[in-house]
């Protein structure tokens, strides 16, 4: 096979060992913000390889250069980069355009431009209003304090606008309308400052962060739990299967630990050791049917891919946010499992997964639509279905480059 697909099978369908992930990409995008912010008083460890950590990083270093007034960063697919930096560079000395690929100049950033205009930022849209290609004039004099934001849309624009909060000669009073989507998120970044020594307050939907310095600190990037999702399906698809995942902790900043409730009801247990968590393959699970993702949107790929392949119909909800991410994820994941017999059924803001369809071709074909979790989430199918032909496979290096080699490690042959 070429670079542009892998095939995958596994012939003995048991795991076992060791899986050490890499650290987790949304501490380590939040770290370095924090860390470029604090003018290197704020160090990091365990920081992520994956290529949107990377940009963040590369582009961070190229925003603090000299060498010139007008600086144009391309952040490619790295949408938590395009939202961070959005507010992170009006706080810079020198003219930003802000730009990415293609789909990233589809994926809408008008709400965060909106607010950052309100404190007095001067951003303009190179082309189409309330999308990339944006030009931003660092150095703005904060006119106001205040700012209010949708609950119900990503929750980096209310990420990205707390990390500069305290940076804000003025400080930030965020007040957030309606019901919060991916609260985890949100306190993953105000307990991540906290560790740099930043105070606030949240009270109801107000979160206030007073003008101060960061602290001299060490943050300590956990492993990814997201990436750690697919290890579970992994288990949950085998024969037999035992993986110890180390440096995962039962307390965790990630939201996506709710991965281990949610594979209880598939049967993978959980338990917390010293050198990290282990997940096994029991016998039992549970018959439910109702998932809610509200607060981990990015399990949802993982649960429905494993649930298709299964044959069993579950429904799922709090996924909108999931049609402006690296692709329309809804639209691609029916597309995908419709290849083997089972569908999607929209019902409003719920989803439900048909499966009374499902067949067992001997091969599979899974495109991946530039979106890492595509790829990660289908690739456990192939201890399911005898071989699984994943399309554009490299998009996994944007979160999890390891990947492939790691499933090498643990009993899939790939080509």
């Amino acid at each position: 096979m070429s670079v542009e697909t892998r095939l995958l099978s596994h012939p003995t369908t048991q795991i076992k060992g060791t899986v050490q992930l890499t650290g987790s990409k949304s501490e380590s995008n939040r770290a370095l913000i924090i860390q470029a912010l604090s003018r290197g008083v704020v160090r990091i460890e365990n920081l992520s390889n994956a290529a949107d950590t990377v940009i963040m990083q590369n582009s961070l270093v190229q925003a603090a250069s000299d060498s010139d007034d007008r600086i144009t960063i391309n952040i490619g697919p790295a949408g938590t980069a395009m939202r961070f930096l959005t507010s992170y560079l009006t706080l810079g000395s020198a003219q930003f355009t802000l730009t990415g690929t293609n789909r990233m100049q589809e994926r809408p950033i008008g709400i965060l431009v909106d607010a950052l205009s309100e404190l007095g930022a001067n951003i303009q849209y190179e082309k189409k209003t309330n999308y990339p290609p944006i030009k931003i004039d660092g150095g703005f004099v904060q006119t106001a304090d205040k700012v209010s934001i949708p609950g119900n849309i990503s929750s980096q624009y209310i990420s990205s606008l707390l990390l500069i909060a305290p940076s804000l000669k003025k400080g930030l009073q965020l007040r957030i309308e309606g019901e919060l989507t991916s609260r985890p998120y949100v306190t993953m970044t105000l307990n991540m400052l906290l560790e740099a020594g930043i105070k606030h307050s949240w009270t109801d939907n107000v979160i206030e962060i007073p003008a101060q310095k960061f602290l001299p600190a060490t943050i300590f990037v956990e492993p990814d739990w997201s990436a750690a999702s697919y290890w579970y399906a992994i288990v949950a698809l085998s024969k037999e299967g035992t993986i110890l995942l180390p440096g995962l902790k039962a307390h965790s900043l990630q939201g996506d630990i709710a991965i281990v409730n949610i594979m209880k009801h598939f049967g993978v247990a959980s338990s917390f050791h010293e050198d990290g968590l282990r997940i096994s393959k029991v016998s039992g699970g549970s018959d439910q049917k109702l998932f809610d993702f509200k607060e981990c949107p990015d399990l949802a790929q993982t649960i429905v891919a494993l649930a298709a392949a299964i044959k069993r119909d579950i429904s799922i909800t709090g996924v909108e946010t999931l049609k402006i991410k690296e692709t329309d994820r809804i639209a691609a994941l029916k597309h995908e499992i419709e290849k083997f017999g089972a569908t999607i059924i929209a019902d409003g803001e719920t989803y439900h997964v048909k499966t009374q369809d499902v067949y067992y071709p001997a091969q599979i074909s899974i495109d991946t639509y530039e979106d890492h979790r595509m790829a990660m989430a289908f690739a456990p199918l192939a201890l399911v279905f005898d071989k699984v032909i994943i399309n554009e496979p490299l998009v996994v290096e944007k979160s999890y480059p390891e990947f492939w080699q790691h499933l090498q490690d643990h009993g899939f042959q790939t080509k």
